[in-house]
């Protein structure tokens, strides 16, 4: 009977500790609603409404019907017309789209000989040269699959005719991973997930463990500014990260090939800029949080969302408009488009503008939000 009273103590104090922790009881409740909303609502492996360009050297109204054909798969989303194929390859590197409809001048005649304007009878034309050619950013191996998908389509509504199932309608020229690796998509990827989780744990955690310690009313008596310990809290961390960063990219490089196309100076800037805003994400959170746990269950909290919102894992094309627009606030959707771009492509920062300038400005005001925020704290 002694055994189950004391049990009972126990139990009875830690159920009040559950109800007065606010932020425990949240994470119980919103933890497992995230996460069912964000695999069974916005995570989808069929790629759809990818961003693609059209190069028309033809004009017909073959062509238009074609593009028409094409797009009522919803596959794809032609969103921009280039004047010439070198336009069209330097818009992949930028990431403007990622793929490119190429219709020759000779169209009309490729569709012809293979019987689709003469009513064919179905028959297969397997030997025959291909209608159209795409240019696809390759280092997705899921959009190179999903246009390959493209090549069986039914062109009935082409020639006007009954339908007509051609195979390898068109080749596919897969940029940047001609071998289709899926290990050189994910690796820098990997980097984003590496560099948030740590560096979004370690600064979430430093406030948090001073206060704990004790230490933090010596910091309110020394003359050191909010933004002064701000800096100086996630300084040492910034090497901390490049270390990480280097280890992920040369072992990616030389256990599994993974092209490292961009310049080293270009790869350090943006990473360096990456590990800044994260750092910075998780002195926000260590502003809010007050005790360890609190800090670890909120940077949880926004780690699953930057693991399976930021394209690491699952198309960004795939999900609903609401799971972008939640995407689009995480510093690491940024830069898996930025890395992967460098990386992969070989772009340059100017090629990457948006997002380049979405996390400067997300670590500058972050840094300032978290000043501000300790000083009242302080206060």
């Amino acid at each position: 009977m002694r055994l189950f009273n004391s049990i009972g103590a126990v139990l009875d104090k830690e159920l009040k500790h559950l109800a007065r922790d606010r932020m425990t009881f949240g994470m119980i409740v919103m933890i497992p609603l995230i996460q069912l909303l964000l695999f069974g609502y916005a995570i989808n492996t069929d790629v759809r409404h990818i961003p693609a360009g059209l190069v028309d050297m033809d004009g017909s109204t073959y062509a238009r019907r074609l593009v028409q054909t094409i797009e009522a798969t919803q596959v794809v989303d032609f969103q921009q017309r280039y004047a010439s194929i070198p336009a069209a390859e330097q818009a992949i590197i930028r990431g403007e789209v990622q793929a490119v409809l190429i219709l020759p001048d000779d169209l009309v005649a490729r569709l012809d000989r293979r019987g689709v304007l003469a009513g064919g009878s179905g028959r297969s034309f397997d030997g025959l040269q291909p209608v159209a050619q795409w240019l696809v950013d390759g280092s997705d191996t899921l959009i190179t699959g999903a246009i390959k998908g493209l090549g069986n389509i039914p062109l009935q509504e082409v020639s006007g005719q009954a339908p007509i199932q051609i195979v390898n309608t068109f080749a596919v020229t897969p940029y940047f991973n001609p071998e289709e690796r899926s290990v050189v998509n994910i690796a820098p990827g990997l980097l984003a997930v590496i560099l948030t989780m740590t560096m979004t744990l370690f600064t979430s955690i430093s406030l948090v463990r001073e206060r704990e310690l004790g230490n933090i009313e010596f910091l309110i008596t020394t003359p050191i500014r909010p933004i002064e310990l701000m800096l100086g809290k996630i300084i040492p961390y910034i090497l901390v990260g490049l270390v990480q960063a280097g280890i992920i990219l040369m072992l990616s490089h030389w256990v599994f090939r993974v092209p490292i196309n961009g310049g080293l100076l270009t790869i350090l800037a943006a990473t360096l800029l990456f590990i800044f805003a994260a750092l910075v994400l998780g002195l926000l959170i260590s502003t809010r949080a007050k005790t360890q746990m609190q800090a670890m269950q909120m940077t949880f909290f926004i780690m699953m969302p930057s693991i399976l919102l930021s394209g690491f894992m699952f198309p960004y094309n795939g999900m609903p408009e609401l799971a972008q627009w939640i995407a689009e606030i995480l510093p690491a959707t940024h830069f898996v488009r930025v890395i992967r771009g460098i990386v992969l492509r070989e772009a340059g920062l100017g090629d990457l503008l948006f997002d380049i300038g979405w996390l400067a400005a997300f670590a500058v005001f972050g840094l300032l939000l978290a000043a501000m925020t300790f000083h009242k704290r302080l206060d």
